[in-house]
């Protein structure tokens, strides 16, 4: 059984990646998609989303970080896959699966889901411009409007060369409108040979349990659910291994906050700083009521001096 942390733009980036894998429960990241265009990138676009390339590909507690690319031409998804495992990538996602209207009015990210055909020469690509030992893994959603091709998108990754797919349980028009349709990864899992990853709406050691009955699969990726809860891949590996814990309390949250303006203080303007804070606590309300207390206090400060002595 293996947790991957997800990408979220703005949200799950290299210091929240830090954060979160020294907490730990975490077989490996994925970073936020690296926009593929028609050229060749240069290295500092990668070390800009994956700093991570500094340190062996890895976070600082040493858990991987794989890099997603995003793009619909072929020869230049494999150019930059190749460059970006040249800069000591441990792996290569591509993301068929990003709903944002911009992408895919680029026909990107899930615009792709409508033709099998294109998913499977993009991976075709990657896979031959990689060496065999780096992982190519795709990221899927169900569908463009609707689930018609889901199981044949799958099978058209898993044919090009994959080796295991992750798929968000919802169509591009979904959007993230729960429920996460979870039936459907159980259909795809009887339909393709490779690990099926499950994502979406896995926000508590319950609903991994549940995921799991419904999909068959073993294996999950997490997102909203890891900013809401910090250890909530330490507390569902832990469950699934048998081993006692207890999870962090809201005084150990408190010390991540200020931990995540610590890292950002040297190269980030203090206001932005204070954005992110609030940020945080805004997905942290779900789960823990002392989040909402202490969005209240800090929600006019602006500096995040002033909000660390309030932490």
């Amino acid at each position: 059984m293996n947790i991957m942390l997800a990408p979220m733009e703005g949200v799950i980036d290299s210091r929240m990646r830090d954060i979160l894998t020294v907490i730990g429960g975490y077989h490996s990241c994925v970073s936020e998609f690296i926009r593929i265009t028609d050229q060749l990138l240069p290295a500092k676009v990668f070390h800009r989303l994956s700093p991570e390339l500094s340190n062996g590909g890895m976070t600082q507690a040493g858990t991987p970080v794989v890099i997603q690319l995003l793009g619909n031409t072929p020869e230049m998804m494999a150019a930059n896959a190749h460059k970006a495992v040249e800069l000591g990538a441990p792996g290569i996602d591509i993301n068929f699966g990003c709903p944002s209207r911009l992408v895919n009015r680029k026909k990107c990210g899930a615009a792709l889901l409508k033709n099998p055909v294109d998913l499977h020469d993009i991976v075709t690509a990657v896979r031959r411009a990689v060496a065999p030992h780096i992982p190519v893994s795709a990221k899927l959603r169900l569908g463009d409007k609707n689930t018609d091709l889901a199981v044949d998108n799958a099978v058209a990754v898993q044919e090009a060369g994959a080796d295991f797919i992750t798929v968000h349980a919802r169509t591009r028009a979904d959007g993230y409108r729960s429920p996460a349709r979870w039936e459907w990864l159980a259909r795809i899992n009887e339909n393709t040979r490779i690990p099926i990853v499950a994502n979406g709406d896995i926000n508590s050691v319950e609903d991994y349990l549940r995921c799991r009955q419904i999909s068959g699969c073993d294996d999950v990726m997490i997102g909203r659910g890891a900013v809401s809860i910090p250890d909530l891949a330490k507390q569902i590996k832990c469950q699934q291994q048998g081993m006692a814990y207890t999870p962090i309390t809201w005084d150990d949250i408190c010390l991540l906050l200020c931990q995540m303006g610590i890292s950002m203080e040297a190269d980030v303007q203090d206001k932005h700083i204070g954005m992110r804070i609030k940020q945080w606590l805004v997905y942290l309300k779900r789960d823990y009521i002392e989040a909402q207390y202490c969005f209240n206090r800090i929600r006019k400060m602006t500096g995040f001096a002033e909000m660390k002595i309030a932490l």
